[in-house]
């Protein structure tokens, strides 16, 4: 579905313009298929979350249900502020657009120190909180969004101009992505930057501008990469596992075989045997992979299936927004998901290289999910005002 919104000469702005003096902004229902398929993507996750870690959560932890009830009590959580943020106007995030990047940059700043931020493969993501931990990425790009979603609509006038439209949100942008790089966490850089992309686009950046950041971005993500040895393995790996089965290349011949496995329509919920410490961190980063042994193709359609038909409904929402803030705000929201969804999907498959990046709704994480559904409650709230 294209993002373009100008079929005959009309910028954004002036498309919703004319369709609010055609239809004052009303009171409706929330975007009840939206949130249909969000409750159906939560409740499978927490099934495959349980028949995926189980066992694992019984080797670690003597407790079968230790992964699922916490996840439980996240989906409660989530579910709970999802439904606050649908009764508290999308208008009056607008005041909280910049202490939330504000807010954004000391939480990334807080990870450098010792005793705040906790190191995990290689890279310090977790925030220290005492009784638990937050990645701090997933507020990020939530409150990123929102702050760019705030300027650009102030700013539509001056779009156009380089210095005036573009370079402030650039460098506010490039400064969060500064900090994310020194966790280091490349995968998120490059989503922050592509969402910054897409949104100066929806709002009518001149096409020579958004070119030339491409072309200026592209040797710099290629000089990342070969930077460090382990984004070269995952390169490598990604063309040909096979080159090295025991290391870089294990995690996703496992999920092929994950995939392989599982046929037509799976080996039925609970009796994969990829889980079963041969697939590193099933109910994470592979949880699909589960998902494509236990219920086969029918399985991974019916999720994909339903990762489309959620960017459909969110792309709607924004198209039908009754101002520019709101169609940037639910675009941004809509694109967090699915690039992350597309990320994790395609990864797990081998149609691009991996990246640890967790399914929307359907991965084990708590601040994954969370700030996922805060996500959809904007949405909801978003799809309840339209023009």
């Amino acid at each position: 579905m294209s993002l373009q919104i100008k079929p005959s000469g009309m910028n954004l702005r002036k498309r919703i313009f004319s369709a609010m003096d055609r239809s004052p902004m009303s009171e409706q229902r929330v975007d009840s298929i939206l949130l249909l398929v969000t409750l159906i993507l939560v409740a499978v996750g927490t099934v495959m979350i349980y028949s995926s870690s189980s066992i694992l959560a019984m080797e670690r932890f003597k407790d079968a249900q230790y992964f699922l009830k916490k996840q439980i009590f996240f989906v409660i959580l989530g579910i709970v502020l999802m439904i606050l943020l649908t009764k508290i106007s999308y208008q009056k995030m607008k005041e909280l657009a910049l202490p939330a990047i504000v807010l954004s940059a000391v939480l990334l700043i807080l990870l450098m120190l010792p005793h705040m931020g906790i190191q995990a493969g290689g890279a310090r993501r977790w925030l220290n909180l005492g009784v638990a931990s937050f990645q701090v990425t997933e507020f990020v790009k939530i409150a990123l969004v929102l702050f760019l979603a705030n300027l650009l609509a102030k700013n539509v006038e001056d779009i156009k101009d380089f210095k005036y439209g573009v370079l402030l949100p650039l460098c506010v942008t490039f400064f969060i992505i500064g900090l994310i790089m020194l966790q280091p966490d490349f995968g998120t850089a490059v989503i922050v930057a592509l969402i910054m992309m897409m949104m100066l686009y929806l709002t009518g950046s001149r096409v020579k501008h958004l070119s030339g950041l491409v072309a200026a971005a592209i040797p710099i993500g290629i000089y990342f990469i070969m930077h460090k040895s382990y984004r070269m393995a995952r390169v490598t790996s990604f063309l040909n596992p096979w080159d090295d089965p025991r290391d870089s290349g294990f995690q996703i011949i496992q999920s092929l075989l994950s995939f392989g496995s599982g046929g037509a329509f799976g080996v039925g919920l609970g009796d994969g045997m990829q889980k079963l410490f041969y697939l590193p961190e099933p109910h994470t980063d592979f949880i699909l992979s589960i998902i494509a042994e236990e219920s086969g193709f029918i399985g991974v359609a019916l999720i994909i299936l339903l990762f489309a038909l959620f960017a459909l409904r969110g792309f709607i929402i924004a198209f039908k927004a009754p101002d520019l803030f709101g169609t940037l705000l639910a675009a941004g929201l809509t694109m967090v998901i699915a690039l992350e969804a597309f990320i994790n999907i395609a990864g797990v498959m081998g149609l691009i290289p991996l990246k640890g990046l967790a399914l929307p709704f359907v991965s084990y994480g708590g601040s994954a999910l969370i700030m996922s559904l805060i996500a959809v409650g904007i949405l909801l709230n978003i799809s309840s005002h339209e023009a």
